[in-house]
């Protein structure tokens, strides 16, 4: 691993532990997709394999046996600080034979915890007289084996079903309803590793964008450049304002009503938005109650409002810290317009020995800081 860079890996069916030497010494390359919003986020591993190999055992027989699933944990400890990057389940391996006599390498691919959700189809559970939160909490609790703690966050205004009217069923998977009740209240819903291996946080609700910044990203500022690469593009295009309707009760005419990208859990981290070159008529809020309407509007506005985005890479030697996704970050050095802070919307982890790079990618709603300084 990179010099000061202790790498740990666990494995092992529901409660993983610490992997064998031998596992640990054919391990050649580990790369981690971490992604923000619900989109799932996923991790390779790639081994060296000889034919005597205890991988042989430990991965390949496992992948058809009794044993139905595999948890890999992976965690980097830097100094005394120790992150845990993944959580996830093996859900693919497969082997590339050596070239010119060489060792073959054994490929292991897998997802985060939220693949567990999705191994069964559950049609026509009921849930009566459950709010959306409780039902989340209802389906999350039976993951609690797996040391998922859940973290829900009720909506404004809790649609609770009254029973001789309609009683709510769920339809496909775990995750499947989990993620189309989060959509319907302008949520979002992922699974994050907590500190301690084996834990891990099922977080629904809203995309939060606040909280205390990570250390700089430093650009152009020689010795305090801790970045390899990172450029900008600004492209007003991109952003849409979503106009909801709104249905008057007395006329049964919908009322269009236009929805900012400005909201208290995602406040502008750009001084200088570009308006909104079009508009996004979202029909289908008719059928919902306005404060249903007006959630799912602020979460398509926040999903759509981001006209700046930054893509670049570093050594976390270098950077001193493992740069983490869902945060913000400070960004020094790229120039007035692009100066200030950013959501990290994703992070891609590259370990090898004596090698650790991230390639990550930035996002916010406009030019100019709206901050004087951010955190070294």
């Amino acid at each position: 691993m990179s010099k000061g860079i202790e790498l740990n890996l666990f494995i092992g069916p529901a409660v993983p532990v610490p992997a064998p030497r031998a596992v640990i010494d054919a391990l050649k390359r580990v790369q981690v997709q971490v992604n923000s919003g619900d989109t799932p986020s996923g991790f390779e591993l790639t081994f060296s394999l000889s034919k005597r190999s205890p991988l042989q055992t430990l991965f390949l027989l496992t992948g058809g046996s009794s044993i139905p699933v595999m948890r890999v944990v992976i965690m980097v400890t830097k100094g005394s600080h120790a992150d845990v990057i993944m959580d996830g389940v093996m859900t693919h391996h497969e082997i590339q034979p050596g070239s010119d006599g060489g060792r073959s390498s054994l490929i292991v691919k897998g997802k985060d915890l939220t693949a567990l959700m999705n191994l069964i189809e559950l049609n026509g559970i009921p849930f009566p007289a459950m709010s959306p939160a409780i039902r989340v909490l209802t389906i999350l609790a039976k993951y609690a084996a797996f040391g998922i703690v859940p973290m829900v966050i009720p909506s404004v205004v809790e649609d609770l079903p009254i029973p001789i009217e309609r009683i709510p069923t769920q339809q496909g998977s775990d995750l499947a309803y989990v993620s189309q009740l989060a959509h319907e209240a302008g949520y979002v819903f992922y699974i994050d590793p907590l500190p301690v291996p084996g834990t891990a946080r099922a977080y629904w609700g809203p995309e939060i964008k606040v909280g205390q910044p990570q250390p700089a990203l430093n650009v152009d500022m020689d010795v305090f450049t801790n970045v390899e690469s990172l450029s900008f593009n600004f492209d007003k295009e991109s952003k849409e304002m979503p106009v909801v309707f709104i249905q008057n009760q007395a006329t049964k005419v919908p009322i269009p009503i236009p929805i900012p990208d400005i909201t208290p859990l995602n406040p502008p981290l750009g001084a200088v938005p570009p308006l909104p070159p079009k508009l996004k008529f979202l029909s289908e809020t008719a059928k919902l109650s306005p404060i249903g309407a007006v959630m799912q509007g602020m979460a398509y506005a926040s999903q759509h409002s981001d006209a700046v985005t930054g893509e670049g890479s570093l050594n976390v030697t270098r950077y001193g810290r493992v740069l983490k996704a869902r945060r913000l970050v400070g960004v020094r050095g790229a120039g007035d317009a692009f100066d200030g802070l950013y959501y990290v919307k994703s992070v891609r982890h590259t370990i090898e020995r004596g090698e650790y790079r991230q390639n990550f990618s930035l996002a916010r709603n406009g030019l100019l800081s709206t901050v004087s300084k951010v955190p070294a």
